[in-house]
């Protein structure tokens, strides 16, 4: 035992007493306490540096029974034969006959109520469970609060496992350890994304706090690519293993096998969170069988390296940045590091393969969910492929066949930034030249739906050009398509019908059925009811939502209906115009697609005015106005496109005045976009089963380029919380 926890032995325990505020987990605290009022045995689980220690002192000190609370720290120890010795000296006991330390415990405990923290159990848990085992069968009173990086498997264990800090309590942690040194930390940005940085594990932000006295917020987070270099330093006072971040994470790599090192090592090549059939591949061979991956992870899941996650996605692991950067530095001194990198791009490839597929199929709505999970490791992979040159066409490949996440999903800004890499590298012209036309005209097409038309036509007639002198028939047929979307978002309604019906025809001699076959047929039914044909509009639109119907396609349908409400509209019947719209902007707003769901909100706003209500009219106006931000130019700048908007913003105005219909405007724009959606569907009358997307990090605009962001960020800019 340490002097200072020698020294405040008592009768009643030998807790050390705080020394500084205790920041943050009041629900925790409640939590373990609750479980230690339940439960003899209970284990607090977790990385280093998340604070378990600390966070079992503090409830020991709050559930100490009529005998008292007593810590025994066994981090110190190395031999498994002094556990019993160490608990013995813990309690202060004094035996100097020749019967063993367990019998002295027993004798000690039975008739006493105490709570017994054992600290550090990970690298003793043999014998720790055997102790723990024998004297909670020997002592009735005696309670049990371990503390490790993995349980101790002992029968009637509860596991307590602990999260790192919440975003607010990190930052609050942070604030507070910096006023302790002087320094005046205010809660913005930096200290925030810095927080993120850390992963909310307290020692790297106490340590993080201890740099504050030297560098800002921002210089911390610059430096922080070497991050167990600065992180370091720390109380003088505290355990070794808790005096640098490097250090705390060590102790969980030297408790482990050279089996489970070795996966972590691996595992560091995943950006994010990733599914056990993507370890089996990635990390398998060279000592570690894919049939043994799932044993050796299910190690890592049980010391605290790996953590498990449900999400709509299904099961998935993830590892702490923290942890992750820890690995990476191994699997850079393995030298294997390349062949990994190159693993975790080959599976991605084929994932986004597989995702491209299924998106014209019942699991559309699983594709969906699936690719988010997988952003983070398809960024990976992208930034692989476009900075290796052997791998150029696999970079157009990948860039091109994520279409659906680019247009379908939302992601129409990040796309255009991999679109705009992957098309300005040359790959070899080969058979491989394919991977590059897809690249372009996808391109192209999210161009056209972001209203930018100058490069959408340079990419068009790039595409166009090739796939002739390259004789490719799908691709040929994809420009003549998107060209043809091109001339309808330009107001060209004549040459647009012209170029999508020569493509639709293209698509039926090569046998092409897809998703985005049928918005080519949705975008026809466009020209004719914008040239006044609504009959026309209608059968192509019904036949798209037969075929969707067939095939459980969501979004191509989404489209459909929203011209099918267009028509219901035009021919005075708002109501079924508004159940349609009601349809379209649920599943668009499902898939995170803004383009679908902000033309159904402009369409919604001109029915609302029609049946009367011009203030509900302005106010999905407004808030039709602050998605536009994030999609691109409104309404394509499309004469066509802004005609219903005009109108409904003329009627407005006339029935309300100008200054009222401005304040209904301001009104709608201050919604969120998911307030502004569900207030539309509830006006609707629609169902409550309507998915509603999860919030996620959203791309960054900075000083023109598109990259992926930590943040997360909502329509026109605002902050998500």
């Amino acid at each position: 035992m340490r002097d200072h926890d020698r020294a405040g032995a008592s009768p009643h325990g030998n807790l050390p007493l705080e020394l500084d505020a205790f920041v943050g987990r009041a629900a925790q605290t409640a939590e373990l306490r609750a479980a230690l009022e339940s439960a003899r045995l209970v284990t607090v689980t977790g990385p280093g540096g998340v604070g378990k220690s600390r966070l079992a002192a503090r409830v020991a000190a709050r559930s100490a029974p009529r005998d008292g609370a007593w810590r025994v720290e066994l981090a110190p120890l190395r031999d498994a034969e002094f556990v019993d010795y160490a608990v013995v000296e813990a309690l202060g006991l004094t035996d100097h006959t020749t019967r063993p330390p367990r019998e002295t415990l027993r004798a000690h405990l039975a008739g006493r109520a105490v709570l017994l923290l054992l600290d550090g159990v990970e690298h003793l848990v043999d014998a720790c469970a055997a102790l723990v085992a024998d004297l909670l069968g020997h002592a009735p009173g005696l309670t049990v609060l371990a503390v490790g990086r993995r349980p101790l498997g002992v029968a009637g264990e509860v596991l307590f496992p602990l999260a790192p800090l919440a975003e607010d309590e990190a930052v609050e942690l942070l604030r507070v350890r910096a006023a302790q040194q002087r320094v005046t930390c205010p809660d913005d940005a930096d200290v925030r994304r810095l927080c993120r940085r850390l992963d909310g594990i307290p020692l790297a932000i106490e340590l993080a706090a201890g740099r504050l006295g030297a560098l800002s917020p921002r210089q911390v987070l610059e430096r922080l690519d070497d991050r167990f270099r600065l992180l370091a330093g720390g109380d003088r006072t505290a355990l070794p293993r808790h005096r640098a971040l490097r250090t705390a994470i060590g102790w969980s790599h030297e408790l482990c096998t050279p089996e489970e090192r070795l996966l972590w090592a691996r595992l560091s090549v995943f950006a994010g969170g990733f599914d056990l059939e993507a370890a089996e591949y990635v990390c398998s061979g060279h000592g570690l069988p894919a049939e043994d991956v799932l044993d050796v992870l299910s190690s890592l899941l049980a010391q605290s390296v790996v953590v498990r996650e449900e999400s709509r996605a299904g099961v998935r692991y993830r590892m702490l940045d923290t942890l992750r950067a820890y690995g990476a530095g191994w699997l850079d001194a393995t030298g294997d590091a390349a062949r990994l990198r190159r693993r975790h791009r080959d599976w991605y490839v084929g994932l986004a393969t597989w995702c491209e597929l299924d998106w014209f199929s019942p699991r559309q709505a699983e594709v969906a969910e699936r690719v988010e999970a997988e952003l983070p490791d398809l960024r990976a992979a992208l930034e692989h492929c476009l900075t290796d040159p052997e791998a150029t066409h696999l970079g157009q490949y990948l860039a091109g066949s994520l279409w659906f996440c680019w247009v379908g999903c939302g992601r129409l800004a990040e796309g255009r930034h991999w679109l705009e890499q992957a098309v300005a590298l040359e790959a070899e012209r080969t058979a491989r030249e394919q991977s590059r036309l897809k690249a372009l005209w996808v391109l192209a097409y999210v161009a056209i739906l972001q209203g930018d038309t100058v490069p959408a036509l340079a990419a068009l007639q790039e595409c166009r050009e090739e796939a002739e002198r390259a004789g490719n028939a799908t691709a040929l047929a994809y420009a003549e398509h998107r060209t043809g979307c091109l001339a309808l978002v330009t107001d060209d309604m004549a040459g647009a019908e012209t170029l999508l019906r020569s493509a639709l025809e293209r698509y039926r001699e090569i046998g092409e059925l897809n998703s985005n076959v049928l918005m080519g047929q949705v975008e026809l039914a466009m020209t004719r009811a914008f040239q006044g044909d609504l009959p026309g509009a209608v059968r192509l639109c019904e036949d798209v939502r037969r075929v969707c119907e067939d095939h459980g396609e969501r979004w191509a349908r989404s489209y459909a209906l929203y011209v099918l409400a267009y028509a219901a509209w035009s021919e005075g019947r708002p109501g079924r115009a508004r159940r349609l719209l009601a349809e379209c902007l649920g599943s668009a707003h499902g898939f995170h697609d803004l383009l679908g769901s902000v033309l159904a909100m402009e369409l919604l706003a001109l029915v609302t005015v029609t049946e009367g209500d011009p203030e509900e009219a302005a106010v999905l106006q407004g808030a039709a106005g602050r998605m536009w931000p994030s999609v691109g130019l409104p309404l394509f700048g499309s004469a066509h496109y802004n005609a219903p908007h005009e109108l409904c913003e003329a009627t407005a105005r006339e029935q309300l005045c100008d200054d009222r219909y401005e304040e209904c405007v301001r009104q709608g724009a201050r919604l969120g976009r998911q307030e502004a959606v569900s207030r539309a569907l509830g006006r609707a009358g629609a169902p409550a089963a309507v998915p509603a997307p999860r919030e996620r990090p959203r791309p960054a605009v900075v000083g023109g380029t598109t990259k992926p962001a930590a943040s997360r960020t909502g329509e026109g800019g605002e902050t998500a919380g």
